[in-house]
């Protein structure tokens, strides 16, 4: 389990204090608080809203907050293995910390490490192909024979079969769910969950217990995309969440790599005329085209 080495408990709990308020988008509360560096001086002083200057993000009245029973739900929390990582935290995922939208704390069951900067999303639709499943077990594997981790969001279908693809090959998988970590959703994909928590990690930006619902699958995008370094759609219809993770993708500077057999549908056509976006035939391609880019990234950094 990841331990913090840089954010207090007492830090990590103030912020879930201003998380609860529940008067910001939660986005808004990560620039805020690593703005002042600081969630208990948010929460004792309040802090400048860049968002509404020159209004003030208001303190909050501390008869109001009893911070030690948020401290024992965190001990409650990492009695279950769960760590907490907040955007002060040091072990924050440096992917994610990059984009506007990032969540300002993230739960996770496992491990992730360093290596797992270096991670492509392989995502696609639940009621996948016998071709789709293929296709998203041999992309990744090729991305772990190339050394990256692949991230899924841990659904039936594409997901299931990156995931499982990438730990038959013996490589690195990190599942992004759409629940909090205390929940497998689907219920048959529990076992895989248990196995990529013990082999990598499996990351949740909702409170433990929280249940899966329309509004928490595409911010489970948002986040997959962010942790990755790339995004690669395997098969996505018109009102697929591989779709909307390809326009969050997008959105967050990050490349996109579609199947040329998506191009049946009029979103992927749409897609492919976007910078940023490229369509593929094979799978050896995904690796050749995302070595030459973060080659790129690297040279201009």
């Amino acid at each position: 389990m990841l331990e913090s080495a840089s954010t207090s408990t007492s830090e990590t709990a103030a912020l879930i204090a201003l998380l609860r308020r529940g008067d910001r988008a939660w986005h808004h509360y990560a620039e805020i608080v690593e703005a002042r560096g600081s969630a208990l001086a948010v929460l004792d002083e309040g802090a400048p809203d860049e968002l509404d200057n020159p209004t003030l993000f208001a303190p909050t009245d501390r008869a109001d907050v009893d911070l030690d029973a948020i401290v024992a739900e965190i001990d409650g929390w990492r009695a279950d293995g769960i760590t907490v990582l907040s955007v002060l935290d040091e072990h924050y995922p440096q992917n994610l910390r990059s984009i506007y939208d990032r969540p300002p704390l993230l739960f996770v069951h496992g491990a992730m490490t360093d290596v797992d900067e270096r991670s492509v999303a392989v995502v696609g639709t639940r009621r996948a192909t016998d071709a789709g499943l293929a296709h998203a077990r041999e992309v990744a594997a090729g991305l772990v024979d190339a050394g990256y981790t692949v991230v899924s969001g841990l659904a039936a279908g594409v997901d299931r079969a990156a995931h499982v693809g990438a730990l038959d090959r013996g490589g690195r998988t990190v599942a992004v769910i759409g629940t909090g970590l205390r929940r497998a959703y689907p219920a048959a994909n529990a076992e895989l969950q248990q196995r990529i928590a013990a082999e990598a990690a499996v990351v949740s930006q909702f409170w433990p217990d929280a249940p899966p619902s329309k509004r928490t699958f595409p911010m489970r995008n948002v986040v997959m995309s962010g942790l990755a370094r790339a995004t690669v759609v395997i098969e996505a219809s018109e009102t697929s969440g591989a779709r909307m993770q390809a326009r969050f993708a997008l959105a967050h500077g990050r490349p996109v790599f579609l199947l040329a057999s998506l191009l049946e549908h009029a979103w992927a056509r749409d897609h492919a005329e976007r910078p940023g976006t490229y369509v593929v035939e094979e799978a050896g391609e995904i690796v050749e085209h995302v070595e030459r880019l973060l080659a790129v990234d690297t040279l201009t950094v």
